[in-house]
């Protein structure tokens, strides 16, 4: 069995971009779920629910989702914003199947951030005012944070690798 890797971090922290070197640089096999994807899902009536709710259901949805591939022995990458506040149920969710849960949250600055989703290709966020709430609240999972603003993807993907295998980021259930 292989754990569960919720690849956290703000809007424009760069989660997809060292997803892709996290697989290439991970020994084992791996299995990578985009968060994003799941808003898709909803075919019909999202706002009826809100936002918030639409929001904690994706993530349990995908953590869910992530369950029967580290059973089967791939390392699975969740890559989406995960708040700290969310990690409680994703805790209950792998506990329920004894899979280890790990938690890397990507928190370059504020500033940075904001460019990047403003650059994006697709998603363009030109206004990051709606999104300074989400991050700060990583602020509470310091622990788990990797602060880097300068350095590209496939390093800090190995940093991560270092970590993942030294236990760094294992959340304790």
């Amino acid at each position: 069995m292989s754990s569960i890797i919720l690849l956290s971090g703000p809007v424009g922290a760069g989660k997809s971009t060292v997803a892709k070197e996290l697989i290439a640089c991970s020994p084992g096999p791996v299995a990578c779920i985009e968060g994003d994807k799941f808003w898709f899902f909803i075919a019909k009536g999202a706002e009826s629910l809100g936002r918030g709710k639409n929001f904690k259901m994706i993530m349990t949805s995908m953590t869910a989702a992530a369950v029967p591939y580290a059973r089967s022995g791939y390392e699975v990458i969740l890559d989406f914003s995960i708040p700290p506040w969310f990690l409680d149920t994703a805790k209950a969710i792998a506990k329920l199947r004894d899979v280890p849960l790990d938690y890397v949250v990507l928190r370059p600055a504020e500033a940075v951030c904001a460019a990047r989703a403003a650059s994006r290709a697709e998603g363009v966020i030109k206004d990051y005012t709606p999104y300074k709430d989400l991050y700060t609240s990583f602020d509470e999972a310091a622990q788990y944070i990797i602060h880097d603003d300068e350095s590209d993807a496939a390093v800090v993907a190995a940093r991560i690798r270092t970590g993942l295998d030294e236990g760094k980021f294992r959340i304790s259930s």
